[in-house]
């Protein structure tokens, strides 16, 4: 696809978070099952419901847009899930690989607030305001998400993960 207009690279960056969504739909059952701390699993049990109802958010967008979603590989999302998954392969303290499994979702969530804050931006200017709104939802939703694994991590993980160590 040609990038001659900010509409075309608003459906790009729409199919790039469509593929991005479906990749983590895949990834957070296999992440819940590594985690260790309930707390932890319950966030990645929890944020699976919310990623679907996202996913199911683009495709009112391109059923608007009347584009098809498919079509485009998220290679940052593939990176991040892939480092991800290195963390729960390796062997170690339980409580360690908690804090890298929070670590690696807190840069997928980065990874989707950059996506989301850019779309919202581009539909925003394109007149596109059901598009906008949709998109700030998800985009707050995400924010929570990373909020929620800063506060698990703060005051649970980090700590037993340091005491772990014997720092």
């Amino acid at each position: 696809m040609s990038l001659d207009s900010l509409q075309d690279l608003f459906v790009e960056e729409l199919k790039d978070l469509y593929n991005a969504e479906n990749q983590l739909v895949k990834a957070l059952p296999k992440m819940a099952k590594h985690a260790t701390a309930p707390e932890l699993k319950a966030a990645f049990a929890e944020h699976l419901d919310v990623t679907r109802k996202q996913v199911d958010r683009l495709n009112e967008i391109f059923s608007a847009l009347s584009v098809n979603p498919k079509g485009k590989r998220c290679k940052a999302m593939e990176g991040l899930i892939e480092e991800g998954s290195e963390m729960f392969s390796k062997k170690g303290n339980p409580s360690v690989i908690d804090a890298a499994l929070i670590a690696a979702a807190q840069r997928v969530e980065h990874y989707e607030m950059a996506g989301y804050g850019c779309a919202r931006t581009f539909a925003k200017l394109l007149g596109h305001g059901d598009a906008e709104k949709l998109l700030q939802e998800t985009l707050d939703e995400e924010s929570e998400a990373d909020s929620k694994l800063t506060e698990i991590a703060e005051s649970v993980i980090n700590t037993q993960a340091q005491d772990a160590s014997g720092a």
